[in-house]
């Protein structure tokens, strides 16, 4: 089997030569023998390697590909599935935190014209910052954040002034949450949910819950992408020790084995 250059991996996929050494710093690829003159010897296991770690970024993100493919090449097969597994039930939470945002919203507006919206199904009253916090799925540092943007009013624990969240104010996080989650700033979010205090009506708000409907289900149908692509992976036999060749021929032979995946533009991590 031909060896491989950097620069025909890095043509491969669209990095930059440096990137796919930084990519095998990172263990993303595995270990890299040398020539007797000291140049590295990637294979097609290397560029197979490259192109599972790429298939996985747009689903689990660069953080979470790098580490499930370091743990690969660690030996700990099981502990990179384990990153698989985790990452699927972080997009489940996801989901349910979603749905009870929905029925929220649709308690709202079956009441908010006329001062009685439901508060949150199964919400405790005088929920501490970090139960709500939990709760919701964000840091507590978020909700301050959010009192001091003046989005949200807790009311405060008489000799302690511990912030204390009832359901509704659950309720009016979940929404603030909801448009965060769609990049909208401070100041439009405040906008947003004084258009519904004013008017009871939630259309912005019901078009932002399809519109993040939507992206959940785009990251799920990624990760299914690139779980299938670590899949093959790990199911091929690593391959024998490159012999020097053409290297023409080799990028050639490297650009023909790239996933279509990264043809329809999976963005360059680091270029």
């Amino acid at each position: 089997m031909a060896a491989l250059r950097p620069a025909d991996l890095a043509q491969a996929v669209g990095v930059s030569a440096q990137q796919v050494r930084n990519y095998e710093d990172a263990g993303v690829l595995p270990p890299v023998p040398r020539s007797a003159s000291g140049y590295r010897q990637f294979s097609e296991r290397h560029l197979e390697a490259l192109l599972t770690f790429r298939s996985l970024v747009p689903g689990f993100g660069v953080i979470a590909a790098r580490s499930i493919m370091r743990t690969v090449h660690d030996g700990d097969v099981p502990g990179a599935l384990a990153l698989v597994d985790a990452a699927h039930a972080d997009l489940h939470d996801q989901r349910r935190r979603l749905h009870r945002t929905a029925a929220a919203l649709a308690a709202l507006a079956g009441g908010v014209t006329t001062g009685s919206a439901a508060a949150p199904a199964g919400v405790a009253s005088g929920l501490r910052v970090g139960e709500a916090a939990r709760l919701l799925g964000v840091r507590p540092s978020a909700l301050r954040t959010w009192e001091a943007a003046g989005l949200l009013t807790p009311s405060r624990e008489p000799g302690t002034s511990y912030r204390t969240y009832s359901p509704d104010d659950v309720r009016d996080a979940q929404l603030v949450l909801l448009l965060r989650q769609s990049y909208y700033g401070l100041a439009q979010v405040g906008s947003v949910l004084g258009e519904l205090r004013r008017t009871g009506s939630t259309e912005a708000l019901q078009a932002v819950l399809a519109q993040r409907r939507e992206q959940l289900t785009a990251r799920s149908l990624a990760m299914l992408d690139g779980a299938g692509r670590l899949f093959a992976y790990l199911s091929s036999e690593p391959s024998e020790p490159p012999a020097p060749s053409d290297p023409a021929a080799a990028a050639s032979r490297a650009s023909r084995t790239a996933s279509p995946a990264l043809a329809q533009g999976v963005p360059a991590q680091g270029s």
